[in-house]
């Protein structure tokens, strides 16, 4: 082909994905080629929900992971690398609420139009694997999983308090409750018990935990949330007797050593005993009803401001029936951790303090790390550190833990309490009141129960004759879909309406690329061939709910005997987002700002401008691109402008991968004008000179080929491309050779997986001799020359009373007097000694010559 002055990006990226298309170059087969089983890859960057628009993080996100897949292909991979839309959700239906529109059309077309957009950016996708989870061939497939769930004893249905809605008439998750009020309708949102379907994931409480420890390549940091969040604590269950003699209630704690710092007994709002006071109480009704809306959140609930009632009961002290304490219902008690009560400790437990103080109840110290001992403890720090008890009778001068033994072994022998574990995880409450989700296969009769969908019925598909301008699910009114016969009796009967919560259909896509036959979930033999899933790629935001369900299912279908993987995960990388500043102007008071986006601002030195009116805007810090902030910058203006390539440079070179990348024109520019500088080098792959060899630009070149593998396998895209930046500066330094000439050829190789478009126009620019492939998508990776990746020169520093003064190159290995009279003969080293003979010359070998004048 005829090689042009200057890059045409555009061009280049049109044609060069039209000829991946055409040739099929990024297909997988489940099956060896030609016979040669070669090793596998299967690299999933964690699939977007169709919002209408990517953003430059989707951009970042999945130009990491193509790199990787690219890379994976060129050194002999097979390669699965697929895509596909996490499509349920609330957005569509709130999109047709507000708009009059479907949600399925609506997510169909936003669908069309990020793919079209991802598409853009010349990613090596196996799109014949594309899936949508709203397409009854994914969820159909899903609600067989769920029906296998439950065949297994892994689903159950029972009562819970959510958190519900009562404009919009659905619950909503923890997240969406904000300031005790729904996130879209602003209505106090209620604390409501509703039957629910529930995903018993204690059941591998013990096994998710330990999971992982296996999980080498997965950051300290999710795997520290996650082991948090199974939350597994061990220590003392006691019973409370009420004062008198009376059946209490039962408490669970993880400091028995502290009993003798009790104050004060608290139950949960939801606590049985809480309930049946409140029948004789209104005004412990209403606290409760006011608890019930702050939401069902642990970390909502600690946040919020500690809150009582006393009830006017006493229970005794395990340790002494003479001790009362009073028993206080409290806004931060769950019901649903331990067993709905605690003993309050405030001198060691924060919360406890905060309460204590507010109700003026008493502070006793029975932890001490020091001198002061005294028993009143007058802090607003509770104490939460290391130490010995006191005040504490029979535990005094024993460590924390040989007090917690000691109350155990105690309550054990005396039968008032027993040693026991218990876990912060709760199953997995998987019901909603939406439309736009997967139904839950079951069918409510009469005289049957609650029955599942048989099988052979499946998929249950959503009705498309959905009404929307009512509040609430429109499952629950629609007037044919929900009224059926009962498998069973045949007898009139009602379908669940339901839908499962989206976190299901994520936790086990990842399956259904790999394997997606018509008549069952995915072929146990080809899961058997792509899974665990090699790299992992996505934010931290989805530290723990998504990749702690995904867990989930991955054992319970293990343990169910359908696939043989403990783990779906290998190797985890939690990327860093793309940040921008933001432009706002105050609005008046009571208002919020009114946000401006970055094509609408003209940037200046001393701040910016509107450039529809030239006033000022206010500029705010660099934050997350947010479409609420308007501080997004749309991918499709940047590819127009400066193509894919440059796009995908600069998010993969101006910060380490995992930490957050700030948005500038003057990066993306500089990363077009390194395009443009590749594609100069590129043009003189034939200018051989004299034909004579350059060894030490081909160690250079040698060194490179083995970095930027090593950093691209690592991860550290930076680091790869600054190792690209150094090559090109040698290249250009060099005068021409046989080795500059096939350094030019190499550097084509090496942006391969980075640049693919401006490779691919490079490579075909080439004599048909120099290409052992049509498309460098199918070429290999350059091999590295061992022996030249070792320097057999060395930088030698030449200090001088101390300082730095001056550095030299000398051939690696030296002998001491050689490398003495080199630095002697220094021009810098002879000014400085001015003629006198310097005392004492000290070289270390390779490194260094120390000079005492």
């Amino acid at each position: 082909m005829t090689r042009e002055p200057r890059f045409g990006a555009l061009a280049a990226d049109a044609r060069w994905q039209k000829a991946w298309e055409a040739a099929n170059s990024f297909a997988t087969t489940d099956t060896a080629a030609n016979g040669v089983e070669r090793p596998k890859a299967y690299i999933l960057e964690m699939f977007p929900y169709p919002s209408g628009r990517i953003h430059m993080g989707h951009v970042r996100n999945y130009a990491m992971g193509d790199v990787l897949a690219r890379f994976k292909r060129m050194t002999g991979h097979d390669v699965l690398h697929p895509m596909g839309w996490d499509a349920f959700g609330m957005p569509a239906e709130n999109a047709a609420m507000e708009k009059g529109v479907h949600p399925g059309g609506w997510t169909r077309d936003n669908i069309a139009s990020m793919r079209a957009q991802l598409k853009r950016l010349g990613l090596a996708i196996d799109w014949s694997r594309e899936l949508a989870t709203c397409e009854p061939d994914y969820y159909g497939q899903e609600q067989a999983l769920f029906l296998d769930l439950f065949a297994a004893g892994l689903v159950t249905r029972k009562h819970s308090y959510v958190n519900w809605d009562p404009v919009d008439m659905t619950v909503l998750a923890n997240e969406q409750v904000i300031d005790g009020r729904g996130w879209r309708s602003g209505a106090l949102v209620e604390k409501k018990k509703l039957s629910q379907w529930f995903l018993k994931i204690t059941d591998f409480a013990d096994e998710l935990l330990e999971g992982l420890g296996s999980l080498d390549s997965w950051p300290d940091k999710v795997r520290l949330m996650q082991e948090n969040w199974i939350g597994k604590s061990q220590g003392l269950e006691f019973s409370f007797k009420l004062a008198g003699g009376a059946a209490g209630f039962d408490v669970f704690t993880t400091r028995p050593d502290t009993l003798y710092g009790a104050s004060f007994a608290a139950i949960s709002p939801d606590h049985p005993l809480a309930e049946r006071l409140a029948k004789d109480s209104p005004e412990l009704a209403a606290f409760i009803e006011d608890c019930r809306r702050q939401g069902t959140a642990a970390e909502q609930i600690d946040t919020a401001e500690k809150m009582g009632f006393d009830t006017g009961i006493a229970v005794e002290h395990p340790l002494d029936p003479n001790w009362h304490l009073p028993v206080w219902v409290v806004n931060y008690v769950l019901m649903d951790y331990g067993t709905g009560a605690i003993f309050g400790c405030p001198a060691h437990d924060q919360r406890d303090l905060d309460f204590a103080h507010k109700y003026g109840l008493q502070v006793h110290r029975v932890i001490a790390d020091g001198e002061d001992t005294a028993q009143h403890f007058t802090g607003t720090e509770a104490y939460t550190g290391p130490g010995k008890l006191v005040n504490s009778h029979f535990l005094d001068g024993m460590t924390i833990d040989e007090a917690k033994a000691a109350v155990i072994t105690r309550a054990e022998h005396e039968g008032w309490g027993k040693g026991t574990t218990v876990w912060r995880l709760r199953d997995w409450g998987v019901s909603r009141q939406r439309y736009w989700g997967t139904p839950i296969p079951f069918i409510h009769c009469h005289a049957c129960g609650t029955v599942p969908v048989p099988k052979d019925q499946l998929p249950v598909i959503l009705p498309e004759d959905v009404d929307f301008s009512v509040p609430g699910n429109p499952l629950d009114r629609h007037p044919t879909w929900k009224h059926v016969h009962c498998p069973g009796c045949d007898g009139d009967a009602v379908r669940e309406t339901d839908t499962l919560d989206t976190f299901v259909d994520s936790s086990w896509y990842f399956l259904r690329f790999a394997s997606s036959p018509a008549d069952k979930p995915f072929d146990p033999e080809v899961i058997r061939r792509w899974l665990p899933v090699d790299q992992y790629i996505g934010g931290i935001e989805h530290a723990i709910l998504h990749l702690l369900y995904a867990r989930f299912w991955t054992r319970a279908l293990k343990h169910m005997g359908m696939i043989d993987i403990a783990e779906p995960f290998a190797s985890l990388f939690t990327q860093g987002m793309v940040t921008h500043e933001t432009y706002s102007r105050e609005q008046g008071e009571g208002q919020a700002p009114l946000y401006f986006t970055p094509e609408e601002i003209e940037r200046r030195p001393d701040g910016a401008t509107l450039t529809a009116d030239g006033y000022s805007v206010d500029v705010g810090r660099v934050i997350k691109m947010s479409k609420s902030k308007k501080n997004v910058v749309d991918p499709d203006a940047i590819l127009d402008q400066y193509g894919a390539d440059a796009a995908r440079w600069f998010m993969l070179s101006d910060s380490p991968p995992e930490r957050d990348l700030p948005w500038s024109e003057a990066g993306i520019e500089g990363a077009w004008r390194f395009v443009q500088r590749l594609w100069r080098i590129f043009g003189d792959t034939e200018n051989v000179g004299d034909g004579a060899e350059d060894l030490g630009l081909a160690r250079k070149l040698h060194q490179a080929i083995a970095g930027v593998a090593a950093d691209i396998e690592a991860l550290g895209f930076n680091k790869a491309v600054a190792k690209i930046h150094a090559l090109a500066n040698e290249i250009e330094k060099a005068k021409p050779s046989a080795t500059r000439a096939e350094a030019c050829r190499t550097l084509i190789l090496l942006v391969a997986p980075m640049l693919p478009h401006l490779a691919e126009e490079a490579w075909a620019a080439l004599p048909a001799g120099q290409r052992t492939t049509a498309m460098i998508a199918d070429a290999a990776w350059p091999a590295a020359d061992p022996a030249l990746l070792v320097d057999d020169e060395v930088t030698i520093a030449i200090q001088m009373g101390g300082k730095l003064r001056d550095t030299m190159t000398l051939a690696k290995g030296l002998d001491k007097d050689a490398v003495e009279a080199a630095a002697l003969a220094r021009p810098r080293i002879v000014e400085l000694l001015a003629g006198a003979a310097p005392k004492k010359v000290i070289v270390v070998p390779d490194r260094l010559v120390n000079i005492v004048p």
